[in-house]
């Protein structure tokens, strides 16, 4: 029974779209970040380990509007920063931002373990090969 002064808390649930959202920065950063920075041998690593993927062990996501936001804010500036990072501008800045977004979407339970230094120290894989890639078009000619 509810004592005199104790208060409801509201809480929204995520959209369809969030979640959706969600999968698809996540693909995006196997298809489009990850193989400018790692060789397909890595990103299969990657795969086998459930980088991205929500742990049930420590989920502390609760598929709320607000945990959503947090989620889709972090994968967004990674890939942003990730982009940026061979530019050799605000290094500094990129790996605060970088450290902060990565422990926020741990903190929910998105397993990321990859630290700043392994993607800028990587060797570059631009114009390499990879199955990872999505193709230009999905029509055979």
């Amino acid at each position: 029974m509810k004592e005199k002064g104790d208060k409801m808390k509201v809480v929204v649930a995520s959209t369809n779209e969030q979640e959706h959202h969600i999968s698809e920065l996540v693909d995006q950063l196997y298809t489009e970040i990850f193989p400018k920075f790692f060789p397909d041998e890595k990103i299969v690593e990657l795969k086998n380990l459930n980088v991205l993927q929500p742990q049930a062990s420590d989920q502390i996501y609760n598929a709320t509007l607000k945990d959503a936001f947090q989620i889709i804010s972090s994968l967004q500036a990674l890939i942003a920063v990730l982009d940026l990072l061979h530019e050799n501008k605000h290094e500094n800045e990129y790996k605060e931002m970088f450290e902060r977004n990565t422990q926020n979407l741990n903190d929910y339970g998105y397993f990321f373990p990859l630290t700043f230094s392994e993607f800028k120290e990587a060797d570059c894989q631009k114009g390499q090969f990879s199955q990872f890639i999505r193709p230009a078009n999905q029509y055979m000619i």
